[in-house]
C-alpha cells in the first residue's frame, strides 16, 4: 500500500506544488554553503506515523540531506520528544520543511485519533475500520496511518471488494420489482472470482432478504440505534460479519461495540481529523 515508488511520486508532486520555480526566499537569503541541522519535535503527545514519508520529503531535493529517525511508526511519544533529525544543505532542508511537516503532522494526527478509538473498544474484540473518506491522492498515506494507530483498513478502492449501498440497491430493486434477495443473487453471480460482497442496510427488516441470498460476507448496519444494532446482530446470527457504521464518535463507539457487532467503520478517522502539532527546529551553521 505504501510503496517507495508511491511515496516518492506523491512527495515529488507536493514539492513541485510548493516551489514550482524554486524557493525564492532560501535562494536569496541562505548561503549555498550553509549546513542545517533540524530536529522534528513533538509539541503534543501522540502516535507516530510517516517515517518513510518524512524522510522522502526531506531528502528528495538533495541527496546530501540525511534523516535519522528517532521514532518508529506506531510508537507513542510525548511532548518535547525528538522524533527525527535532519542534516544537510540548509537550502534543501528549508525548502522541504513545510511539505515534510504537512505529511507527517497529518499522518500522526490520524494515527493518534485511531489509537483513541481502538482504546475505547478495548476488550470487546471489535475491530475499528477506516473508510474511503480520504484526501484524494493521499489514501495510501492516510490508511497506512490508521494501521499505525491500531486500526484496520476497509477496502482500499472500489476495485478491491463489492459493497452494495443504498443507491445501488435502489437501482437494483427497480430492475427486479422490489425482490431484494433476487437482485443481490443476480448481481453476485457476475462478481469476479475472489471478490467479496458487502451489503448496506438501513432498516432491520432488510437484513433477512439480504442474507437469504446466501452470498453476502458482510452486512453493514447503517445508522442503526443501539437497540436496532442488538436486534440486527441477533437476526444475522453469525451468518455474516456484522459492521456498524454511520455517525460513530469517540463518545459512542464503546456502546456500539457492546451491542455485539464484529467491526465498526469510522469515517472520521481520515476525513475529520486534526493534524498533530509537530515542529522542525532548525539550526544553521
Amino acid at each position: 500500500m505504501l510503496s517507495r515508488a508511491h511515496i516518492e511520486a506523491t512527495v515529488d508532486a507536493a514539492l513541485a506544488e510548493d516551489a514550482p520555480q524554486g524557493d525564492v526566499t532560501s535562494t536569496v537569503f541562505v548561503p549555498a554553503s550553509a549546513i542545517a541541522t533540524a530536529d522534528l519535535v513533538a509539541r503534543e503527545p501522540g502516535v507516530f506515523a510517516g517515517a518513510d514519508v518524512f524522510t522522502a520529503a526531506m531528502t528528495r531535493l538533495d541527496d546530501r540531506v540525511k534523516v535519522t529517525n528517532a521514532a518508529d511508526d506506531a510508537s507513542r511519544f510525548m511532548a518535547g520528544d525528538v522524533l527525527a533529525t535532519v542534516e544537510g544543505p540548509a537550502r534543501a532542508v528549508l525548502q522541504a520543511e513545510r511539505v515534510g511537516l504537512n505529511f507527517v503532522q497529518r499522518m500522526c494526527g490520524i494515527a493518534t485519533a485511531t489509537a483513541r478509538y481502538v482504546a475505547a473498544v478495548e476488550g470487546t474484540g471489535v475491530k475499528v475500520l477506516d473508510t474511503r473518506k480520504t484526501t484524494p491522492l493521499l489514501r495510501a498515506f492516510e490508511k497506512y496511518a490508521v494501521t499505525c494507530g491500531g486500526g484496520t483498513n476497509h477496502r482500499f478502492s472500489l476495485s478491491d471488494a463489492a459493497m452494495a449501498k443504498d443507491n445501488h440497491l435502489a437501482v437494483l430493486l427497480e430492475e427486479f420489482g422490489g425482490d431484494l434477495t433476487k437482485a443481490i443473487t443476480d448481481g453476485a453471480s457476475r462478481l469476479p472470482e475472489g471478490i467479496s460482497l458487502e451489503v448496506e442496510v438501513d432498516r432491520p427488516d432488510l437484513i433477512e432478504p439480504v442474507l437469504a441470498a446466501g452470498v453476502v460476507s458482510t452486512i453493514m448496519l447503517d445508522n442503526f440505534t443501539l437497540d436496532e444494532l442488538r436486534q440486527g446482530v441477533a437476526l444475522v446470527g453469525g451468518r455474516a460479519v456484522v459492521e456498524a457504521s454511520g455517525g460513530i464518535t469517540l463518545d459512542t463507539i464503546r456502546a456500539v461495540a457492546e451491542t455485539g457487532v464484529d467491526v465498526i467503520s469510522v469515517g472520521a478517522l481520515t476525513h475529520h481529523i486534526d493534524s498533530l502539532d509537530l515542529g522542525l527546529d532548525v539550526r544553521v551553521t
